[in-house]
């Protein structure tokens, strides 16, 4: 009787084995199991040897010189972290308004363009640890608004405002200005020509410009407020899912500013007027 029970036992056991596909290879599975061998974009860079910036042009970030070329803070942090990888730079000129949508389809690598950090955007892109900090200021026409002093004075239906669209300016205003009419530019020479033929009262943009622009046209423009009234960080950004990249970026932000390099060239585009020449 022991020698049925397993006997019996056995007979079900290869019933069940056989049931479930005993004495078969394991079928292979139509659906293939992730990877995680995901190349990152540090290393097609490396590869490829180059590093695609996506950038758009605003004074002094990128702008173009005399002869033609791009220059700016931002053309020269790019410069400067190419060489530190060890590769070329290739400019990659874009609307503010669409730079973000061009980065996500691979038009380029990174996005260095005195871009601020802000939720919305954070959840499109990954942004590396700021590599400094920017505020909005505000210029103003001496003809339609003479006189005026603070925020609260330019927040009337009566008054309009220039600002670039796409822009963390056009947010701000929004937000400090709800009242004014806002008028949206895709690009900053025309927030600027709408200033100066008096169809705006102020022009509200990052630092430096409303000062550089007080300072270049004295005789007709005035900046109404002694301080810039946000701050905000400057990052990086980059396609989501590459911490390889996103890691690299951070350690070079510290490095550099440990070495001072991103302090020197920050003042010398936004502290001096040096490099007025070499645009003129």
């Amino acid at each position: 009787m022991k020698l049925f029970r397993h006997t019996a036992t056995a007979a079900l056991l290869c019933l069940v084995l056989l049931a479930q596909g005993c004495g078969q290879p394991p079928r292979e599975s139509s659906t293939p199991a992730p990877s995680d061998a995901r190349t990152s974009q540090l290393e097609e860079i490396l590869k490829r040897g180059t590093i695609r910036v996506g950038f758009d042009t605003f004074k002094p970030w990128a702008i173009k010189d005399r002869d033609g070329n791009y220059i700016g803070f931002e053309i020269e942090v790019a410069k400067k972290l190419a060489e530190d990888m060890g590769v070329d730079v290739e400019f990659v000129p874009t609307k503010w308004s669409g730079i973000i949508p061009a980065l996500l389809t691979g038009k380029f690598d990174i996005i260095i363009g005195g871009m601020s950090v802000t939720p919305a955007r954070n959840l499109k892109v990954n942004f590396s640890a700021p590599y400094e900090f920017s505020g909005m200021s505000m210029v103003a026409s001496g003809t339609l608004a003479p006189g005026r002093d603070s925020l609260e004075q330019f927040n009337t239906p009566e008054t309009t405002i220039a600002v670039r669209l796409g822009t963390t300016a056009a947010e701000a205003a929004k937000n400090f200005l709800p009242k004014a009419k806002i008028l949206f530019f895709d690009e900053e020479s025309q927030t600027i020509q709408e200033l100066l033929n008096n169809r705006a009262h102020a022009l509200v943009a990052s630092s430096p410009l409303p000062a550089n622009l007080a300072a270049e046209y004295a005789n007709r423009l005035y900046l109404p407020l002694d301080d810039d009234f946000t701050s905000e960080p400057i990052a990086f950004a980059v396609r989501k899912g590459d911490l390889d990249f996103l890691n690299w970026l951070d350690n070079w932000v510290r490095v550099t500013l440990s070495k001072g390099w991103l302090q020197n060239r920050y003042h010398y585009w936004f502290a001096t007027s040096e490099w007025e020449s070499l645009i003129e």
